[in-house]
């Protein structure tokens, strides 16, 4: 019959007798931990710093025994206690000397650093310079295996691309139409409502026709797409990260930019132009609702004015800038995807990093069109 081990205290010897089996199995450590603490505050209150811990009594021990007795011995001395081991046996004193032999090599870990102002700014530079080459490394491999898929289609996954497509376009009418209706109908009664103090009621058709087939309906499409797709892409990949899908992947040879990132990056790239024509569509239904209430102009007068004032330039223009806005959210999603390490925390904290800076760049890249159109007067 085991016993496990124990702990009792003698104030008249001043000594810490300790018996049992001090095994893996048998070692309770709460128990053992509360005994020793009330031991030793016990010592405290009574200004005694002499103490013995009498191991003849132990029956057995192992590797965990031993180091539990030279964690308390380090312990107790670390606070002033004069500690002497008395009675261990000789195999278990043979173990004790090698566990503290041991013990000794071993380096604790570094410091946390803590940062503070002109060290703390460099530092967030430095990490993110290391972290802007990161990602042209990785746009960098990304392209050569594009174009590679491109040159030989074959190896490209069609299942996968088309899955893409789906979740990231299909499913997404539903809020895309109804985002777009409402911008519609708020665009139409801020722009309505001044025209109207004018007499110029009728020029909110050739307002409202640039507004949302130029800038609102590709960029607003693009940030909600980057919040519902570009977040699922980064989860998606970091959880595979996390259960060394990715690494069982490169194990079997195969390459996961083919299989994970270039159906990701090639569908969005079809997918949100649609969307786009899709929000067009919507964003000019809400504004013709709107018109209608608002200003009493009538649906067939909004659509007979509508090809004339507002030029297929404007159209062109609005989805031309999708595909950039797709290839921002794609690939800055799967590159934090495959930045996460861990723990699912990290996936979190990818997956906001991922919808901050694909709306960061969206909005910086929509910038450059219009300085661009502008310059070239388009």
């Amino acid at each position: 019959m085991t016993h496990a081990a124990s702990l009792s205290y003698h104030a008249e010897k001043k000594a810490l007798y300790c018996y049992g089996n001090w095994t893996l199995f048998n070692i309770q450590q709460k128990k053992l931990d509360s005994i020793f603490k009330s031991t030793i505050r016990t010592l405290k209150k009574q200004r005694i710093f002499q103490l013995s811990l009498q191991t003849s009594t132990i029956a057995s021990m192992d590797s965990s025994g031993a180091w539990q007795l030279y964690q308390w011995q380090k312990k107790l001395s670390a606070q002033g206690f004069n500690v002497k081991l008395h009675g261990l046996k000789k195999q278990h004193f043979a173990l004790y000397n090698e566990i503290q032999t041991i013990a000794k090599k071993i380096t604790p870990l570094p410091p946390h650093q803590h940062y503070r102002g002109f060290a703390l700014v460099g530092k967030k530079t430095v990490d993110q310079i290391h972290e802007v080459q990161s990602f042209l490394h990785f746009i960098g491999k990304t392209f050569i295996e594009g174009l590679k898929s491109l040159i030989q289609p074959a190896q490209l996954r069609f299942n996968a691309l088309v899955s893409i497509i789906e979740n990231t376009g299909l499913f997404a009418l539903g809020i895309i139409a109804l985002l777009s209706f409402m911008i519609g109908i708020v665009l139409t009664y801020q722009m309505g409502f001044q025209l109207k103090n004018y007499g110029a009621s009728l020029f909110v058709i050739n307002l409202l026709g640039l507004a949302i087939l130029r800038e609102f309906a590709p960029l607003l499409t693009a940030i909600m797409v980057a919040g519902r797709s570009g977040s699922s892409f980064t989860a998606q990949l970091g959880l595979m990260k996390i259960k060394e899908e990715i690494d069982a992947l490169k194990t079997m040879g195969v390459l996961p930019s083919r299989l994970l990132i270039l159906p990701r990056i090639f569908g969005l790239t079809i997918a949100l132009p649609l969307l786009t024509i899709w929000a067009d569509l919507f964003g000019i239904l809400g504004g013709m609702a709107m018109t209608h209430s608002m200003l009493h102009i009538g649906y067939i007068d909004f659509l007979r004015r509508f090809p004339k004032v507002v030029e297929l330039s404007s159209l062109v223009i609005g989805i031309g800038k999708t595909p950039v806005f797709a290839l921002i959210i794609a690939s800055i999603a799967c590159f934090q995807g495959l930045r996460v390490r861990g723990s699912a925390d990290s996936v979190g904290k990818q997956t906001t990093r991922s919808v901050v800076q694909s709306i960061f760049f969206i909005i910086v890249a929509d910038a450059l069109f219009s300085i661009l159109f502008s310059t070239l007067n388009i």
